[in-house]
């Protein structure tokens, strides 16, 4: 069996060290890479081929968001965990809209990261229940507010509508 692949692209050493120490006690993951922003984690990611990139939200210079939006674009076969401090539904919400298959905060327990890591490298998306409610609330407040009026577009069916409501 092929161990999971792993680049970490965090910008304190102290952190990257720490993930290190704790992905290197399981057989099935191997540390290929490190970067500290998330310019180098997207040509790291180029050279590397890693399966799965941990990726902080705030680092100097290109951030999270916008290499997850890199990442997707020109490898889109790599899965990206968020790994983060910030607890904030809209940083979230654009991070899994960009495409990030887990969002954890540095807090979390080490199976519940084993366990993100693994269903991304598989191409799944793993949520704890909380981040997951979270999400579908803010989902939710931002259809239940009215439209602008100034967006032009093709009428919806009463059917549509129906189902867009549902969703």
């Amino acid at each position: 069996v092929n161990p999971i692949r792993i680049l970490v692209a965090e910008d304190h050493r102290i952190v990257r060290e720490g993930l290190r120490l704790i992905l290197e006690t399981e057989s099935d993951f191997e540390l290929v890479g490190e970067a500290a922003d998330g310019g180098e984690a997207v040509r790291l990611s180029a050279d590397l081929q890693p399966d799965v990139v941990l990726m902080d939200l705030r680092m100097p210079g290109v951030g999270g968001l916008e290499a997850i939006d890199l990442l997707r674009r020109d490898q889109p076969q790599i899965g990206v965990v968020i790994l983060t401090t910030y607890n904030e539904d809209e940083l979230m919400l654009r991070g899994l809209q960009a495409g990030a298959r887990g969002y954890l905060l540095k807090d979390t327990d080490r199976k519940t990261l084993f366990d993100t890591i693994r269903a991304a490298a598989h191409g799944e998306t793993l949520l704890k229940p909380e981040i997951l409610a979270r999400v579908l609330n803010t989902t939710q407040r931002a259809a239940e507010r009215p439209a602008p009026a100034t967006i032009a577009g093709p009428e919806l069916t009463d059917r549509e509508l129906e189902v867009l409501h549902e969703v």
